[in-house]
C-alpha cells in the first residue's frame, strides 16, 4: 500500500469526519442487488472470510520481521500461515516486473552504496508528486540483480537482515510461491499490486500486458488464487477485459481505496478527477467499482474508525454496503507496533511491539466482518484470529 499518514494510527485516515460521511452515504446500498462475477468457485471462497475468519494477507511478505518485498520475506509468511503474499510490482527499463513498494529504490535497497549508479539519483515527479532518489525504470534488470535489499524502517526492525537478499523478479516470485505451495500441501495465493501505472505508461512502459503474459506463463498463476490490485481505476478496467478474453477465472480484481479527498491518478491526468471518498459514499459509485473489480479494499479507518480517545469506534457500514454490492472487503494494514496501533491499544515502551493490542484490533476487524486483512506480520495475525 502507499506510504504515508494513512499508515499511522492518527494519520488522515483515522479522522471520524470520513467515517461519518461514508456512514451517512451508503446506508442505502444495504439493500443493492449482489452482483455476480464468473471466478472459480475455490477463489470465490478464497476471497471471502469463511465462518468469519478473515483470509490473512502477508503485506510485502512477512514485512514486520524481514526486509520487505524480498524471497525471504514471502518465505516467512508462508511458513507463518498466510493465505496470500502481496508484492507490489514496478518495471525495469528492460521491462521486467519487480517488487518494490514503489518505484524510487534508495529508502529500501543499498544503492546509494553504489559509486557506479551516483549519477542516476535525479528528482522525478512521480504520481504528482516530486521524489528525490533512484528508479526503477533507469535501471536494467541486470544492473538491479547488483543490488540487496535493506529494511525500510531500521529503528523500529532493526537491520539483522539488511544485505542478504536481491530485488525479486515477479516470475522469481511465482516459482517460489508454487515450489512452497507444494511443500505446504496447502494453496497460497498471491496478490500483486500494480504501482504507478500511469507513470509506468508515459515511459513508454506496459505493466499490465506484462502482468498478463506473466500470469498466463506459469501453470501456479493459471489456477491459484490471484489478485491484482491498484490505486489507479483504468488499468483494473482494462485488466478485466483482458482477464475475461483469457479465460483466467482464477484472477479477481482489487481496487484499492486512497485517502478521502484524492483521485485515482489516472483520473486526475485524464482531467476528471473523482475522490475516494464519493468512489465509496453511495451505492452507485460501490455498484461502478462492482463492474470491473471483486474486492474493494479501503485503509482500515474506514472501517473502524478511532474515537476521541484513541479507541477503535464502531464499524461504519462500508463493509454491509460493499458485500451488497457484491464486493468482498480486505482492509489494510495492521501492523503490530505502537506506533501504528491505536492509541488506547498500545502496551510497553512508545516503539515496542505489542502483540497483546495488535491481536485485539485484528478480531476487531474480524468482529466488523471484513474478508481478509493485511498485515506486516501474518503469523501473529493469525494466531490472533485464531484465539477467536
Amino acid at each position: 500500500m502507499r506510504p504515508g499518514s494513512g499508515h499511522q494510527a492518527g494519520g488522515a485516515f483515522a479522522c471520524r469526519a470520513f467515517a461519518v460521511t461514508v456512514g451517512a452515504g451508503i446506508l442505502s446500498a444495504l439493500a443493492w442487488p449482489v452482483s455476480a462475477r464468473d471466478l472459480a468457485p475455490d477463489v470465490h471462497a478464497a476471497i471471502r472470510a469463511t465462518d468469519g475468519r478473515p483470509a490473512v494477507i502477508a503485506h510485502r511478505g512477512a514485512s514486520a520481521l524481514r526486509p520487505e518485498h524480498t524471497l525471504a520475506a514471502y518465505a516467512k509468511a508462508i511458513e507463518d500461515g498466510a493465505d496470500f503474499i502481496e508484492p507490489d510490482l514496478v518495471m525495469t527499463r528492460d521491462g521486467v516486473l519487480v517488487a518494490r513498494h514503489e518505484n524510487e529504490i534508495g529508502e529500501t535497497t543499498d544503492v546509494a552504496g553504489h559509486p557506479a549508479f551516483a549519477g542516476r539519483r535525479t528528482v522525478r515527479e512521480v504520481d504528482g508528486q516530486s521524489v528525490d532518489g533512484w528508479f526503477v525504470e533507469d535501471f536494467t534488470l541486470a544492473e538491479l540483480r547488483t543490488l540487496r535489499a535493506r529494511e525500510r524502517l531500521p529503528a523500529l526492525r532493526g537491520t539483522a537482515h539488511d544485505g542478504r537478499e536481491g530485488v525479486p523478479t515477479f516470475a522469481e516470485i511465482v516459482d517460489a510461491v508454487a515450489q512452497a505451495s507444494a511443500a505446504a500441501g496447502r494453496t497460497i495465493g498471491i496478490v500483486p499490486e500494480l504501482k504507478h501505472s500511469t507513470h509506468f505508461h508515459g515511459r513508454g512502459l506496459d505493466p499490465e500486458a506484462a502482468l498478463m503474459a506473466a500470469l498466463q506463463a506459469h501453470d501456479y498463476t493459471r489456477t491459484a488464487p490471484v489478485g491484482v490490485q491498484s490505486f489507479e481505476v483504468g488499468n483494473l478496467r482494462r485488466l478485466r477485459t483482458l482477464l475475461d478474453a483469457a479465460g483466467l477465472r482464477n484472477v479477481f480484481l482489487v481496487q484499492l481505496v486512497g485517502a478521502p479527498e484524492a483521485s485515482p491518478f489516472d483520473l486526475e491526468q485524464a482531467g476528471a478527477p473523482v475522490s475516494y471518498l464519493r468512489m465509496v459514499s453511495t451505492a452507485e459509485g460501490l455498484a461502478d467499482i462492482a463492474a470491473y473489480a471483486d474486492v474493494l479494499a479501503p485503509h482500515l479507518r474506514a472501517v473502524l474508525p478511532l474515537d476521541e480517545d484513541g479507541a477503535l469506534g464502531a464499524p461504519t457500514p462500508l463493509v454491509p454496503a460493499a458485500h451488497a454490492a457484491g464486493l468482498a472487503v480486505h482492509v489494510w494494514t495492521l501492523r503490530p507496533e505502537n506506533p501504528f496501533l491505536p492509541p488506547a491499544l498500545r502496551c510497553g515502551a512508545q516503539d515496542a511491539r505489542c502483540d497483546e493490542g495488535a491481536g485485539t484490533e485484528a478480531r476487531a476487524f474480524a468482529e466488523a466482518g471484513v474478508d481478509a486483512l493485511f498485515g506486516d506480520d501474518p503469523g501473529q495475525l493469525r494466531r490472533a484470529l485464531d484465539a477467536r
